[in-house]
């Protein structure tokens, strides 16, 4: 480690209370590939004191998951540690036997994995997937088990637990699910508790609530707490010690507090100045000498208005439940300037994406219609309907579920092209390269397929798709939330650049209050298929009219922390 004055290298404090939790000193990890090893961990070394919660925070690849599952014995594929040590409670279980680590993990430490949706059985009642925790380290069984399943699943903020326990994953939302994996990462009262990213796919207020409920489990049994994340603002709020990592190296640890206000590290400065934060907006530009012409922000002519909702309502009726129905979307009118960005946010269920895809024409209204410079969406047909579809494309959440991961990148983008009969073989491969172009990657990943680019590289190729056709809308849902801090950046950036080049008009899905702080002109905030308050970005956020919108933004992570660095 770097004991140099210049900013370098350097290890978390060592615990004044004795024996740490855990203890990891110069650990060094490899992986095999064509006969030699790779070092992904470079002699890393932090500790983790009793009842203490640790950050571990860095941008993707940063080898903040490989920390952990080395630690837990976990290493996929030809993984190993090849130097330094790892220490559990004063036992060195660097290279403990595969019967050592059963009883540890789940027994000892815990674990709460990031996405529930691949790490719960789908044909497996949620409450046995629980017991067989408590059965498996011989905390309970039989009856015994079952109950305290429940018991659990109450601990953990599921309401009626004694029936949903007899539910399976997918009747439950995605803050349910990630409840369960938190039931299951403390059922049998681990020392310590390694949670992996556990909120990143949920909206403001639920992930309050899930980490309100994991803290108060965790302070009434004094369990510590090692914290991955790449939300900074969640480890100002939630993290006693931040260890921060990039390329493998730890370049900076210490107190929550001084590591945020006062960074020394380059990397960690960039990692805080990349934060998304309701105290920064983005600069807005009226109009351009170079490009289209964007309305000012005072407001728009109605010839200005591209994209118009008119009482959009959207119900589906209950499977199974006749006569019942369920309003998905309530009533809803809005407008969306030329060149400009409105946001759309609000919880998970409160009609979001159900609008998005009534935007599109992806699902018919029930009532109400969308209209595009004027004309009806869903009255359009033949070649004009053509045209309208072509006028908008959507941006998706997933880089990984949203490429066919067996095409290469040329066909990826090539694909919208060829559907729409657009030039000869020859004029769409010049295209291709002009989009990647336009979108900042280099034309030799044209013949690379999607699990050979980052998460950042690979949102980049769906952006450079969505605009194939020259769209004049494009909606983003969720377009950012699962990239890492420095990443979604560079998204945001790019997206307000090809708006301000091209002249693009966004309708921004999101749950991150703080992204549309920096990238919206106009939000509509939206509960339970209403829209519950609309306005300029700047006027909702400096005086929300509402009880519910107060309460998305007191949510956000970090809020007060980046607030208080803005001043």
């Amino acid at each position: 480690m770097s004991t140099a004055t210049t900013p370098g290298p350097r290890t978390a404090p060592e615990p004044e209370d004795g024996t740490p939790v855990l203890e990891v000193r110069d650990l060094e990890v490899a992986y095999r590939t064509e006969g030699s090893l790779k070092t992904v961990l470079h002699g890393i070394s932090f500790s983790i004191a009793r009842g203490e919660r640790v950050a571990v925070v860095g941008e993707s690849g940063s080898g903040k998951s490989t920390t952990a599952a080395a630690l837990l014995g976990l290493l996929p594929g030809s993984g190993q540690v090849t130097g330094g040590s790892i220490s559990f409670q004063g036992e060195d279980i660097t290279r403990a036997s595969r019967d050592r680590l059963l009883r540890l993990r789940g027994r000892e430490v815990g674990l709460v994995p990031q996405d529930p949706m691949s790490n719960l059985n789908p044909v497996l009642r949620v409450g046995r997937q629980i017991s067989e925790t408590l059965v498996a380290h011989g905390v309970a069984t039989g009856r015994d088990a079952t109950r305290r399943a429940v018991e659990l699943m109450e601990e953990a903020g599921i309401p009626d637990a004694g029936r949903r326990a007899k539910q399976y994953p997918h009747e439950f939302s995605g803050g349910m699910r990630q409840r369960v994996l938190i039931a299951i990462g403390l059922a049998c009262a681990p020392e310590l508790l390694v949670a992996d990213e556990p909120t990143s796919a949920l909206d403001v207020t639920v992930q309050r609530q899930i980490l309100d409920h994991l803290e108060s489990l965790r302070a009434a049994r004094g369990t510590s707490l090692m914290l991955i994340t790449h939300d900074l603002g969640l480890a100002a709020d939630r993290a006693d010690t931040v260890v921060v990592m990039s390329k493998g190296e730890i370049v900076e640890a210490g107190p929550t507090a001084d590591i945020l206000r006062r960074p020394q590290h380059p990397y960690t400065r960039r990692l805080v100045e990349a934060a998304p934060s309701v105290s920064s907006a983005r600069a807005r530009v009226s109009a351009r000498t170079d490009g289209p012409e964007v309305p000012a922000a005072e407001g728009d002519k109605p010839s200005d208005v591209l994209l118009e909702a008119v009482g959009l309502t959207k119900r589906y009726r209950l499977r199974g439940q006749r006569g019942q129905e369920v309003v998905a979307v309530d009533d809803v009118s809005f407008s969306v300037g030329r060149g400009r960005t409105t946001a759309v946010v609000g919880e998970s269920g409160s009609g979001k994406t159900t609008l998005s895809q009534l935007v599109l024409g992806l699902v018919a209204p029930t009532a109400g219609e969308v209209r595009i410079e004027g004309e009806v969406v869903e009255t359009a047909r033949g070649a004009r309907r053509r045209a309208m579809r072509r006028a908008m494309q959507p941006v998706f959440q997933d880089p990984y579920a949203s490429l066919d991961p067996t095409y290469s990148i040329e066909h990826i983008v090539d694909e919208p092209l060829r559907v729409a009969r657009v030039g000869d073989r020859a004029s769409r491969r010049m295209r291709v390269a002009e989009l990647l172009d336009q979108v900042a990657l280099p034309g030799s990943l044209a013949q690379r397929r999607p699990n050979e680019l980052s998460g950042g590289q690979r949102q980049r190729v769906a952006i450079a798709r969505a605009l194939a056709l020259e769209p004049r809308l494009v909606v983003c849902d969720e377009a950012v939330s699962a990239l890492d801090v420095l990443v979604q950046e560079q998204t945001l950036d790019l997206l307000a650049d090809l708006q301000d080049r091209l002249g693009l008009t966004y309708l921004f899905i999101t749950h991150d209050l703080a992204v549309v702080r920096q990238l919206a002109d106009d939000v509509l905030v939206m509960q339970g298929g209403k829209v519950v308050e609309e306005g300029s970005v700047d006027a909702v956020y400096a005086a929300p009219q509402t009880a519910y919108t107060r309460d998305l933004l007191d949510a956000i992570p970090g809020a007060e922390f980046f607030a208080e660095q803005a001043r």
